[in-house]
């Protein structure tokens, strides 16, 4: 499972699997990326990391099992 990410790239947005030296595909806006990404890390059980204009993590979503589940606070 791959984590997806939605990057800047000359002025269009790329949606690129982790590690991957290739775009899997590229959009005109962040928007339609983000878009096509949760649905590959959703199908995927994997996490969308988006990237701001400036290339920096902005937000994190997370579609798979998660290692530290949040604890059940009620009692």
């Amino acid at each position: 499972m791959a984590n997806q990410h939605v990057v800047p790239n000359n002025g269009q947005w790329q949606v690129k699997r982790e590690n991957a030296t290739r775009a899997t595909k590229n959009f005109g806006t962040q928007k339609d990326a983000i878009s096509y990404a949760r649905g590959i890390a959703i199908n995927q059980q994997s996490e969308l990391v988006i990237h701001g204009r400036n290339g920096q993590i902005r937000d994190k979503d997370s579609y798979g099992n998660d290692p530290c589940p949040p604890k059940d606070t009620r009692h």
